[in-house]
């Protein structure tokens, strides 16, 4: 048995979590919009076409902030063919996705859909094919009241209140050769700072994201943060980070060691936005939106799939089914965005539905949980509060994870704990949410917190999410052939927490302040 020892003190914390901190992703792709939350005709839809078995999914979800329409869809992507008459909206050629968008669900649509959900809309705009005028003009559009002719046009379609959308992203993935109109550094620092200043003189209220590196293996990765700052860094509030992790080396510790990447992903984009700001003698701290993260298998989906001839509308494409060892990987996620809460204050699990998603669908019928959802849900309901820094005593492994991109073959070396945790207090309450990763896959762990001075006295709830087929997954068939469970044992006793963790498993352990 593996044996870990923590240390929590009341003084020692990471910082809040932001609301934001426990988002999501809608792009046009696949099914994620249509015959995922948007079906007319489906027998649980409403009268706007909105799938109600889905809305009631995501709420149990509980993602907080929803990004909108892409991705890479984006950047091809105008946004006047997406809102009036539904009957009178052009079909178009979708380069991105290679289909066809019939642009019936667009801004209008989304926002009453976030509405319903409760959740907070975030827009992106097109800076590929498109560029700053075209922001300006969406922005004034969705958030100016009413009087001149773009915002009298949304009160003509039907909306006659601003939609108030206070968080926008400025294009996305601009690095990435795949992108339409890709640019350089420069050229997007440029474009990205010109437009930021006609939007915040439009509505001085918004928040703006800098689009980051595609990936923290791309070749420009940290040149291009560096200098995408220098030219926006007095405009924009944040800069965005993308990952994806994955199992395709079939190398299960190595893929459970994968969100310690993250960890220092996060770290090196800090101390590069940090870097910038020392250069100005600023104070000012540019915050990170980590707005597309999740586990996703380039290749794992059905050939057949990946390209459907004649530009299909809404194909089946990048519809991961999600096993025991991704939900694994996936919390270990989860712990490496709470662990740096005092920087990144925005993230955005990509996608909802469908389309790498904790949410599957089948076209006119049944919606279910995938095996990711479970993580996410606890991590977005008990997550919120103060982060504590945890000291960890646990014996490590070595690992080698692999992450081939084209004709590149990357190993990035990583030295894992077999523990991995982060504790989230509640200042209301004064309790502490606990969520633990077993990454030693044959043996438990036994588990030792001291919580000296926190006034935690009981155990509420203790649950773990563990299968001894780390390759099953939910189906149609079988939807809950993986969900949480109760994890017994854990108890409370003279200022320490003891638990025992199943090999391979997420844990999450609410602790209360009274017996």
């Amino acid at each position: 048995m593996v044996a870990a020892t923590v240390r929590l003190r009341p003084g020692a914390t990471i910082g809040a979590t932001d609301k934001r901190l426990f988002g999501a992703f809608i792009e046009h792709l696949g099914r994620c919009v249509y015959g995922g939350i948007y079906e007319p005709g489906h027998p649980t839809a409403d009268e706007r076409g909105f799938r109600r078995d889905v809305l009631a999914l995501v709420k149990e979800l509980a993602p907080t902030i929803m990004r909108y329409p892409g991705g890479n869809f984006l950047s091809g992507y105008d946004w006047e063919d997406g809102v009036g008459p539904q009957e009178n909206r052009p079909r178009r050629l979708d380069l991105a996705w290679m289909s066809t968008e019939t642009n019936q669900f667009g801004t209008n649509e989304f926002i009453d859909w976030c509405r319903l959900a409760n959740i907070e809309p975030m827009l992106a705009v097109n800076l590929g094919t498109r560029d700053g005028d075209a922001a300006r003009r969406y922005l004034e559009y969705c958030n100016h009241p009413g009087g001149t002719a773009l915002s009298d046009l949304r009160r003509d379609h039907g909306w006659p209140l601003p939609h108030e959308v206070k968080f926008w992203c400025l294009g996305n993935e601009m690095d990435g050769p795949w992108q339409m109109q890709a640019k350089t550094a420069d050229e997007y620092g440029r474009i990205a700072v010109e437009t930021a200043k006609m939007m915040k003189w439009i509505d001085p209220t918004i928040e703006l994201a800098a689009c980051g590196s595609s990936g923290r293996n791309m070749p420009t990765y940290g040149q291009w943060e560096e200098t995408v700052l220098e030219h926006s860094f007095d405009h924009v509030e944040y800069i965005s980070l993308h990952t994806y992790i994955n199992n395709y080396a079939a190398d299960v510790p190595a893929f459970l060691a994968a969100p310690d990447l993250m960890d220092g992903f996060i770290e090196e984009v800090t101390a590069i936005a940090d870097a910038v700001a020392a250069r100005r003698r600023s104070p000012k701290r540019i915050m990170l939106s980590f707005d597309e993260w999740n586990v996703w298998y380039r290749t794992r989906r059905k050939p057949e799939d990946r390209t459907k001839p004649g530009w299909p509308i809404a194909p089946p494409i990048l519809e991961e089914a999600y096993t025991m060892a991704d939900a694994l990987a996936f919390g270990g996620m989860c712990i490496s965005l709470l662990n740096h809460a005092d920087r990144v204050k925005v993230a955005c699990l990509a996608q909802l539905v469908n389309v790498i998603a904790p949410i599957m669908t089948e076209t006119g019928g049944a919606a279910w949980r995938q095996t990711i959802f479970y993580p996410f849900a606890q991590f977005s309901h008990f997550g919120r509060g103060t982060v504590l820094r945890a000291e960890v005593d646990c014996p490590s492994y070595e690992a080698s994870y692999y992450d081939p991109r084209g004709t590149q073959e990357l190993h990035f070396p990583v030295s894992a704990p077999f523990l991995k945790l982060a504790a989230v207090r509640d200042e209301a309450s004064g309790g502490v949410t606990i969520f633990t990763l077993n990454r030693h896959l044959t043996e438990p762990l036994q588990l030792k917190v001291d919580l000296t001075g926190l006034g935690l006295k009981s155990v509420r709830a203790a649950r773990q999410l563990c299968d001894r087929d780390l390759g099953a997954a939910n189906t149609a068939e079988d939807p809950e052939r993986i969900r949480p469970g109760l994890l017994a044992g854990a108890t409370v006793s003279a200022h320490v927490l003891k638990a025992t963790l199943q090999p391979a498993s997420w844990n999450m352990i609410r602790l209360g302040t009274t017996v």
